[in-house]
């Protein structure tokens, strides 16, 4: 869906739909998803059943990789989760041939037309940008919606051909257990999420889901909803797990492997490279401590602070920023208030009237 060029916020939305189609009537419906992972699938899937409402015979589906892979001597088998995902809902599994998409015919020409819908009625609304996800989900929908009001004649006699459907939806999300190396981070489908530090050298849980992920510890959840990263080689790095461990060895900062993630906003960029001038060897340490400070108190309080330094334009250190800080967000003594006695006499006047 990337080609539609839609932005939510003002920013662009990267986007994938997991369209199910039913080939008799065409009935439709479409999840947004970001990666053509099993989980993507299951989801997808399973929101689709449920939507529905029943069980159709078979699931028939392309080459994805997450239902379909390559065996020895060019062999193609079903993946064993996909199966499992399969045997849940009693559907038969089919695959079309590899380069054969006119096998999958009626579903290939549905992709195309629901993208077109998309892109006629994001012309006619004169905007591609939504305030938010869910805004923009509500516009799929009501854009499916109207496409399958046109069906349901056929979609009455699909419906009475399906099987019920099992008592719970089954579980998408992938679990993995994984050691938390010396950078405060775990590799968790060839991409690397930082954990809190304390967690170095121990095995925790990942539950892996479509588009987040968790971390548990002895049964305990330490980190959750963070955003899965697609793809490979992608990090996503939070200060806070690392800080810590940061300001015990100062040393470890030059040769952190995502120091970039280091500065929260351009204006802690620009208080590192001032401390470097006025601090020298000791720069390292007095930025440490003020990003420490960020992460106990308030990042933004920290950055406005910053602000009004660097537009002074004198040296400071991390006193100087803990000092600002905690002034501009001491609570201010509340005021004496008075309240002057209420006069009666006009409410007896009133009584006095009304006899």
């Amino acid at each position: 869906m990337s080609k539609l060029n839609v932005t939510i916020g003002g920013r662009s939305f990267a986007h994938m739909l997991f369209h199910f189609v039913l080939t008799y009537s065409n009935w439709e419906t479409a999840t947004i998803c970001f990666s053509e992972s099993f989980e993507s699938l299951s989801e997808g899937l399973q929101n689709a059943l449920w939507e529905l409402g029943g069980v159709p015979h078979a699931h028939r589906t392309d080459q994805l990789s997450s239902a379909v892979h390559q065996e020895l001597g060019g062999r193609q088998s079903f993946t064993d989760r996909y199966k499992g995902l399969m045997a849940h809902y009693g559907l038969a599994p089919e695959k079309i041939r590899a380069g054969q998409a006119h096998e999958n015919g009626d579903s290939e020409k549905s992709h195309d037309l629901l993208k077109n819908a998309v892109d006629q009625e994001l012309m006619l609304r004169g905007s591609r940008d939504f305030a938010c996800r869910e805004d923009y989900d509500q516009f799929l929908r009501m854009i499916i919606a109207r496409r399958n009001s046109s069906r349901r004649e056929r979609i009455a006699e699909d419906v009475d051909g399906l099987a019920p459907l099992p008592a719970r939806r089954m579980e998408s999300a992938t679990t993995v257990r994984v050691r938390v190396r010396t950078s405060a981070a775990i590799r968790v489908m060839k991409n690397d999420y930082s954990v809190p530090s304390r967690l170095i050298g121990e095995i925790v849980e990942v539950r892996l889901g479509a588009e987040s992920l968790s971390v548990s510890y002895a049964g305990t959840v330490i980190e959750s909803h963070i955003p899965r990263l697609h793809g490979e080689g992608g990090h996503r790095i939070n200060y806070r797990h690392v800080i810590e461990s940061l300001v015990r060895k100062p040393g470890a900062f030059a040769e952190y492997q995502w120091q970039d993630d280091l500065f929260p906003t351009s204006r802690f960029r620009m208080a590192y490279d001032l401390l470097q001038t006025s601090h020298g060897s000791h720069a390292v340490k007095e930025y440490l401590l003020i990003l420490e400070l960020a992460a106990m108190e308030n990042e933004m309080a920290v950055d406005e602070a910053l602000r009004v330094l660097l537009d002074a334009a004198r040296p400071f250190d991390s006193y100087v920023v803990a000092a600002l800080v905690r002034a501009n967000t001491c609570p201010q003594k509340p005021r004496d208030v008075c309240v002057d006695a209420v006069d009666l006499s006009s409410y007896d006047a009133l009584f006095e009237y009304a006899a």
